[in-house]
């Protein structure tokens, strides 16, 4: 690489060499370690700014990962062909700067998004500690050129890899899980230490409503940004004692109000709204999975009960493939002027059109009436979930809704709606779930509700319905007591 250099270069690059490249050195390293000190990962959020670049690191660790690969091989070739030697030096050049801009773009993200917690630790510091060993790498190879330490070089490259495996190994468990790699391992491989799933620490309550419904949701759909590895917001949800203890925003469930609760604010928010959980561009929690976080908050968020008032969970089912509904690409532009002009949202499920429709009137609840149900008629046909929750309608919607053939979840809850015209919707064949808690319903109103085959999630928590029920589980000697359905 000299030999490309003369005159007052060759003697700015010597001057480079030999002084101030030793006083950037030590300068880049003491930045390195301080500023995880100055800048604590503390799960609260900041501005952004510091999020929009930081994002960019999941772009540009790619750069100094290929570099770094790449130093040893020209090192190799080198022997054969001296100009890849030269190569090697350009490369790891690069490779420091690389590592120092990805660093920097990675820091922004973790200390803007507030993500925090020990898998992110682990990826911060192995990003610190490769950058300095790149570093290292690049001072002492000239010496190691020359002859003066010829294992010190080698060893450090080596280690450099290493530590690179380890990192971007700690990188991609924060994206993919920890399991990733072993989820689908043979099984005799996930029986070596550290190669099986993480257990959770805390154990739970064997049979409790908890343990086999509540923590399971927050299993599939919460730990990978709010458990061990990853902590947004300083909240834990992956043990029921860090559950209750809250995050950066205080206690996230509030026992008996399920309204005061953050966690159900956020999980009951519209689908793209900025603080709505699951966050990240996931799919949002299922309408009976919110159903039984709600209901077990409001009936004290125990971690022992067994079971609760009005909901029963349903015994393990298969699940089908559903048929796709038809194509409402032409439909498009009357969508979107419904969502301008009336605030209801008429969302897709997925980008796949076949997937269907959500109608969701939360944002104009307090006025949505049976007469604007009616309107939406003609996208029945293309609609798979509705949610009528707190809206004005009454037991006229049931003429409405026996129209959307493709329906498979409808939340009721807490309307003026007593049940009567419930039986039109038992020609539904794809309706799984129906939430009417809150409602005036009765026994008799329900009945015809329990003899579908394919309603698995039927909810009356808090109507008239569950305290006859109720009532008469407590009049009826056990042995001739028939477990209130809840779920066929």
């Amino acid at each position: 690489m000299n030999g490309w250099l003369m005159g007052p270069s060759r003697i700015f690059f010597r001057k480079w060499q030999t002084k101030l490249l030793p006083l950037a050195s030590i300068l880049a390293i003491a930045i390195l370690l301080l500023v995880p000190l100055l800048f604590k990962l503390d799960g609260k959020p900041h501005a952004d700014w510091q999020q929009f670049l930081g994002r960019f690191h999941v772009l540009a660790v790619h750069l100094p990962v290929t570099l770094i690969l790449l130093v040893p091989l020209l090192e190799i070739g080198g022997r054969y062909r001296p100009a890849l030697r030269e190569a090697a030096v350009l490369a790891l050049l690069f490779s420091v700067v690389a590592c120092l801009g990805t660093f920097t773009l990675g820091y922004l993200l973790a200390y803007g998004s507030g993500t925090a917690g020990a898998g992110v630790t682990h990826h911060m510091w192995g990003g610190v500690w490769l950058t300095i060993g790149v570093l290292l790498c690049y001072l002492i190879r000239p010496s190691w050129e020359s002859g003066r330490v010829p294992y010190a070089y080698p060893a450090l490259l080596t280690c450099v890899l290493l530590v690179m495996v380890w990192t971007a190994h700690e990188g991609g468990s924060l994206t993919h899980g920890r399991n990733y790699l072993t989820e689908y391992a043979p099984a005799p491989l996930k029986k070596w230490p550290g190669l099986g799933r993480v257990q959770a620490k805390m154990k739970l309550v064997p049979g409790s409503f908890y343990a086999q419904n509540i923590d399971p949701i927050f299993d599939a759909n919460c730990v990978e940004c709010h458990g061990t590895a990853k902590t947004k917001g300083d909240l834990r949800l992956d043990a029921f004692n860090l559950l209750m203890d809250g995050g950066q925003d205080g206690a996230v469930i509030v026992p008996g109000h399920p309204e005061r609760s953050i966690l159900f604010q956020r999980i009951t928010l519209p689908h793209g709204d900025k603080k709505a959980m699951p966050a990240e561009d996931k799919p949002p929690l299922k309408p009976e999975q919110i159903t039984w976080i709600k209901a077990w908050i409001a009936q004290g968020a125990s971690p022992s009960v067994p079971s609760l008032a009005g909901i029963a969970a349903p015994e393990a089912y298969k699940e089908i493939a559903l048929p796709q509904v038809g194509d409402y690409s032409g439909m498009l532009a009357q969508i979107s002027q419904i969502d301008a002009s009336q605030g209801v949202k008429l969302v897709p499920v997925s980008r796949k059109l076949g997937d269907g429709l959500i109608l969701n009137t939360v944002n104009v609840a307090a006025k949505f009436n049976d007469a604007q149900l009616a309107q939406f008629e003609k996208f029945a046909p293309y609609i798979v979930e509705v949610d009528l929750g707190r809206s004005k309608v009454s037991d006229k919607c049931f003429d409405a809704l026996k129209n959307f053939t493709h329906l498979r979840s409808l939340n009721l809850e807490e309307t003026a709606v007593t049940g009567q015209g419930l039986a039109k919707l038992t020609g539904l064949s794809q309706l799984t779930y129906v939430n009417l808690s809150g409602t005036k319903v009765t026994q008799a109103n329900i009945a015809p509700l329990l003899a579908m085959r394919n309603l698995h999630h039927l909810y009356f928590y808090n109507t008239p319905a569950q305290a006859a029920s109720t009532a008469h589980a407590a009049s009826t000697p056990s042995s001739q007591q028939s477990p209130t359905r809840s779920s066929p």
